[in-house]
């Protein structure tokens, strides 16, 4: 019977501690980079009449917020939607077609 209790008591206590055991400790790892263009701001009425006549067209309930072009004669136009939407970027050549990203 004293064997009986004893296991029991073993078993008890070897399930309490084997949750106990050291937490896994997971690292994050976050890159960032800093990703610096060429892009130098330039005002509004610098920009092309086809850049113009691609923005009216394409997308006619944006602001130009911003107008900025590169060397390469690439631009990149900063568009606000509406006071809730957030802004958004533009990438046009100086013919207007617009691209993902220069």
């Amino acid at each position: 019977m004293k064997k009986l209790i004893l296991s029991a008591v073993i078993i008890v206590l070897g399930t309490l501690f084997t949750n106990a055991e050291a937490a896994i400790v997971k690292k994050s790892v976050l890159n960032v980079e800093n990703v610096q263009d060429d892009y130098k701001e330039i005002k509004a009425d610098a920009l092309p009449a086809e850049v113009k006549a691609t923005l009216e067209k394409s997308f006619p309930n944006s602001k130009l917020v911003k107008a900025y072009v590169n060397g390469k004669k690439q631009y990149k136009l900063e568009l606000n939607s509406g006071e809730d939407s957030p802004k958004h970027y533009v990438f046009t050549d100086a013919k207007g077609v617009i691209a993902e990203k220069y």
